[in-house]
């Protein structure tokens, strides 16, 4: 009998997300000089330091390349920032065996064609509720949440529920 994602959930160690239509609503806004600009949700943000700071491995794996994306994630604390990648499965591949990570204790949050591959290789592939047929069909978990507007912190805060580290992470915070 197949793991719940509940079970799966106390095997993650690693949390990997695309940024397009994961952490932003995959809408872009067009700037006079041509810059896009993307918005994300502050509660993710929040979800992703936490989950760094409790010890979690937090990657990012985009196709898109966007400096300002680069600089709101690395005020997170992630320093695993893949933009620009052309390959995704080859970027995946390379990252676990850097860090010696066992592709099924990565949760991976994509919503759309280039994230099908990846997905297939790790333990937890997750989407956001308006992700794609294709992508939706092999999740084992869809958030509730749409891209941008907390599917991240959905995940993420499942996961340390689960594990019993949500509540210890803020505990010192809350006095």
């Amino acid at each position: 009998m197949a793991k719940s994602y509940k079970e799966l959930m106390n095997t993650i160690t690693t949390f990997i997300f695309d940024v397009d239509g994961v952490l932003t609503d995959g809408k872009v806004h067009i700037a006079q000089n041509g810059e896009l600009l993307r918005e994300m949700h502050i509660r993710d943000g929040f979800a992703m330091k936490a989950a760094v700071e409790s010890g979690y491995h937090v990657c990012i794996i985009s196709g898109g390349s966007n400096e300002g994306v680069r600089i709101r994630l690395r005020n997170l604390g992630i320093t695993a920032i893949h933009l620009g990648s052309p390959d995704k499965v080859e970027t995946f591949k390379e990252y676990c065996d850097l860090y010696q990570i066992n592709p099924e204790n990565v949760l991976y949050m994509g919503d759309d064609i280039p994230d099908f591959h990846v997905m297939q290789l790790v333990g937890l592939p997750t989407c956001p509720q308006d992700a794609c047929p294709e992508i939706k069909s092999i999740s084992t978990y869809i958030s509730h949440k749409e891209g941008g507007t907390g599917a991240v912190r959905d995940v993420i805060e499942q996961v340390m529920k689960v594990q019993g580290k949500w509540n210890t992470y803020f505990n010192g915070k809350l006095d």
